[in-house]
């Protein structure tokens, strides 16, 4: 039966060169359009900008080139620059960073050299003079740059560079194609991102494979494995029993409820990668349990519950800053950019309204969408309970299973505060943790390799790995932000330049990118436009905070696509979803939530104001 589900997923079917000729074709045709305008105008600005950008800053600075300078000048430079791409500006800001700040943007630091950068700064330049620079860069950087004016090897940077980007949006076609139709195997898909970007020379050969194994893909493949060890060692029922005993109707309606009532909120605070991959061995319990010999298959069933996990992580992430690194980068982006702080109990006073409401509205429209044939899962929950007698107490391997499971969980939780604190001395990173966890799953004896060779799909580990090297090119060449710079400016025409219609096309912007790419990038590549946007139409008012925060809530809206977010792969691995799935319940669910999230910004936050800041 197993079996006979995963077929859906395309796994076991061949490419359908009546399909897959049409994104091929679109592909071919994009590369070999001319370069627009603004793709050549972009590609400047990341290939060339840079290094234009910091060596102006340096004749400003020092009255000499950055090729001329000391290290700390050129440090100097190179900080101020990477402010200016952040969009602040300030000497303040400037002052603020520290030797962790600049390593985290990789710019070569040494103790000693930021020190003098710091001090020069501080002593030496006036905070009108440094604002004066800092614009003067901004705009030489989006406005000043002229093709013509490059030298020779400068025209071969930016024109490869635009390159990058027209690859990049030949790409995202070719991809959201073979994912929406299943043309051809989605693994293959995955591998197919890779090769494209060798062969039209994005990255090399060295790195494309290094790309592959980011940390959240080694994340997915430690918790596939950890759940493969639940589902073998029966811990899975046993917890699936404490979370549903207490029903008086195990009706699949109030399953779901119960699912979203607990994930989501706890989304918010825990990684939603590690909600669904808690929880995937669960729903597949339920349904397995609840087949009988009338009804031996319920497809509506599967799939109803494998999407509710999904969605019930991916609505609660807004609901704290913790909930996701969009929240944080857009936290940072207002700090840095206007001095605006949002504390952390402020903002789920803000955006947790958002969760609490979407929690209702998802469960009805997943029990409106999805019809099952089998509604009350009461048959499951006897069996399970028969099942968890004849196990008797808990033995070993399942107190192992739990003991290693609460270590991963703590590890998740804490260790990026652990290392902000100096506990760590090393940033772990959750994938690190997770696929920790699985090799002391081995080293207790839980599982044997077969286990894991057998139980976990490996083609969704692949599938991951190809969203996250597709994410980041989309991130890296310029692609997501001259996708997100032309919509502005395509709409602006349309009076979508101010107020809720400027936050509506930011919000709609993001909640198609974030299905592309990861939440991160997506937030990272819209916000520093639509928040100087807002800034110069709304300067100072509440429209700056409520800005940054309804970009981080949009680009949660991951829903459409299995690339778009960890828990829509995790899921995917249960074997009884179809990319078409995700579609049904995603697209209705990214209408409302984009509706939702400009309502409660006009009725609630606009009501309680942000702090002493004017409205807008």
């Amino acid at each position: 039966m197993s079996n006979s589900k995963k077929k859906a997923t395309g796994y076991d079917k061949f490419v359908n060169w009546k399909l897959l000729i049409i994104p091929v074709i679109l592909f071919l045709v994009i590369l070999m359009l001319p370069t627009s305008q603004g793709m050549k105008q972009v590609g400047m600005q990341f290939s060339v900008g840079p290094k234009v950008v910091t060596n102006y800053i340096s004749e400003q600075l020092f009255n000499k080139g950055s090729a001329d300078i000391e290290q700390w000048q050129v440090l100097t430079a190179q900080m101020m620059e990477q402010n200016m791409r952040m969009g602040a500006l300030s000497k303040t800001r400037f002052m603020a960073r520290d030797e962790k700040w600049v390593k985290k943007y990789k710019i070569p630091v040494a103790s000693s050299n930021l020190d003098k950068a710091r001090n020069y700064i501080e002593k030496n330049v006036p905070e009108d003079r440094f604002l004066e620079i800092m614009k003067g860069a901004y705009n030489l950087r989006v406005k000043g740059l002229e093709y013509s004016d490059l030298s020779k090897k400068d025209k071969k940077t930016a024109d490869k560079g635009a390159w990058n980007i027209k690859v990049a949006i030949a790409m995202v076609v070719f991809v959201v194609f073979c994912f929406m139709t299943e043309c051809m195997p989605l693994p293959g898909v995955a591998f197919c991102i890779g090769l494209i970007l060798v062969f039209t020379g994005v990255i090399s050969r060295s790195q494309v494979a290094g790309l592959y194994w980011d940390d959240a893909v080694w994340f997915i493949m430690g918790s596939l494995m950890f759940a493969a060890a639940f589902v073998k060692t029966g811990v899975d029922k046993r917890v699936c029993m404490l979370m549903f005993k207490k029903l008086a109707v195990p009706n699949v309606r109030w399953i779901t409820l119960i699912f979203f009532v607990v994930i989501s909120p706890l989304a918010a605070f825990i990684s939603d990668h590690a909600l669904a991959a808690m929880f995937l061995p669960i729903g597949m319990l339920l349904y397995q349990n609840s087949l009988t010999d009338e009804i031996p298959e319920d497809k509506e069933l599967a799939k109803m519950l494998m999407i509710t996990i999904a969605m019930a992580c991916n609505i609660g992430g807004p609901g704290a800053p913790s909930g996701g690194a969009r929240n944080v980068i857009m936290m940072t982006y207002l700090t840095d950019m206007f001095g605006m702080d949002i504390g952390y109990a402020q903002w789920m006073m803000y955006c947790m309204p958002f969760v609490i409401v979407m929690i209702p509205i998802t469960w009805v429209a997943s029990n409106m969408l999805f019809k099952p044939r089998i509604t009350s899962l009461a048959p499951a929950m006897r069996h399970l309970e028969n099942e968890i007698n004849k196990m008797g107490k808990w033995n070993r391997s399942q107190i192992w299973a739990m003991v290693i499971f609460v270590v991963m969980v703590f590890g998740w939780f804490t260790e990026k505060a652990f290392y902000n604190i100096g506990i760590y001395p090393v940033r772990l990173g959750i994938g690190v943790i997770a696929v920790a966890g699985a090799v002391a799953y081995l080293l207790a004896g839980v599982v044997n390799w077969r286990d894991y060779q057998e139980k976990v799909d490996w083609g969704v580990v692949w599938l991951y790995a190809g969203a996250i090297i597709f994410g980041r090119t989309l991130d890296q060449t310029g692609a997501a932000y001259w996708l997100a710079q032309s919509c502005i400016d395509m709409l602006a025409p349309f009076g979508m330049s101010k107020g809720l219609p400027l936050m509506l096309t930011s919000n709609g912007l993001t909640a198609v990118l974030t299905n592309l790419m990861a939440d991160g990038p997506a937030a990272a590549a819209v916000g520093p436009i639509t928040l100087n946007m807002a800034s110069i139409v709304h300067p100072g008012t509440t429209f700056l905070p409520f800005m940054a925060m309804a970009t981080a809530v949009a680009s949660s809206f991951a829903y459409c696509l299995i690339i778009g977010t960890p828990p829509n792969a995790i899921v995917y691995a249960s074997g009884y979803l179809e990319p078409k799935d995700y579609l049904r319940v995603g697209i209705p669910m990214w209408f409302i939530a984009n509706i939702l999230i400009i309502l409660i910004t006009a009725v609630y936050w606009s009501g309680i104001g942000f702090g002493n800041l004017p409205a807008f």
